[in-house]
């Protein structure tokens, strides 16, 4: 593994390994409750009981930001996991019907790609209520391209392999076929697409938390800790860059880490179809 990604993709790994321990370890390791307010203790400087400081309310900033993970992260899971769920199945389907099926899903799949993905959230949080919920569905909906056309194009490469004609003339069924041969030998390509699309919803979701549209001040999130213009007017702007740089540097090492898997599994997959031709000769 350690050669495979490298050590950018070692040093990426380790910072979301980082994030998400902080998440998940929230309720015991942040110091604070991070919506409790102290109008006595506003704009406090780091150190002392409040490493970084507190916001313009005198709530401790480390521990909003400890808190802020959590629905910072799950909110962009939640959009993987759903465009996974439908999309993985579609392009198996697609690949492996071919003709007309495969056509008009590789055009549904082009028109949902050309649609800016926060242009549907706003107009999800438009027809129903500002929140995270609109705003996770729709982005879900967006984001179903990214894995479905990557997971159609290697089906579709699997799918011409002669070791799929060896197991149609064994009669095995396409199902099994699929489950069994065509998902395992796909998903390392897959796998190396959702830390891109996560890095992706992470962003769009922090934008319509920074607007306003996706999760709600004065809950805990880093792009409602961002949207701080107060703050930063009177010269305390020490909220909105930790969170900002927060969620740089989890994008970036995201897309470090999906280039590195991409990277990883290209002479792989090729050495893998070798040993499949050899092995239905």
């Amino acid at each position: 593994m350690r050669a495979r990604l490298g050590v950018t993709g070692l040093v990426a790994l380790a910072w979301i390994v980082l994030v998400v321990a902080g998440a998940a370890l929230a309720p015991l390791v942040a110091p604070h409750d991070p919506d409790a307010q102290n109008l006595l203790d506003v704009y406090a400087p780091p150190g002392g009981e409040h490493l970084l400081g507190t916001d313009g309310t005198g709530r401790d900033i480390l521990s909003r930001l400890l808190w802020g993970a959590r629905t910072s992260l799950a909110g962009p899971a939640l959009v993987v996991l759903l465009s996974l769920v439908v999309g993985l199945p579609l392009a198996l389907a697609a690949a492996w019907r071919g003709g007309w099926a495969d056509a008009l899903a590789g055009r549904f799949l082009d028109i949902v790609f050309s649609l800016p993905a926060i242009l549907l959230a706003v107009l999800a949080v438009a027809v129903f209520r500002p929140g995270q919920t609109p705003a996770v569905l729709a982005l879900a909906v967006a984001y179903l391209p990214y894995v479905a056309r990557v997971a159609r194009s290697a089906a579709l490469r699997q799918r011409a392999m002669p070791y799929i004609a060896a197991l149609t003339v064994q009669g095995h069924s396409a199902t099994a076929i699929c489950v069994r041969h065509l998902l395992p030998n796909i998903a390392p390509v897959v796998g190396a697409q959702l830390p891109i699309a996560f890095a992706g919803a992470l962003m769009d979701l922090a934008a319509l938390s920074f607007l306003g549209l996706a999760v709600q001040s004065p809950q805990a999130d880093w792009g409602v800790l961002v949207n701080d213009a107060q703050a930063v007017l009177q010269g305390h702007s020490s909220q909105v860059v930790y969170a900002g740089a927060l969620i740089v540097a989890t994008v970036v090492a995201l897309t470090l880490l999906g280039d590195r898997l991409a990277d990883g599994t290209r002479p792989r997959r090729a050495r893998r179809s070798r040993i499949r031709a050899r092995r239905t000769r």
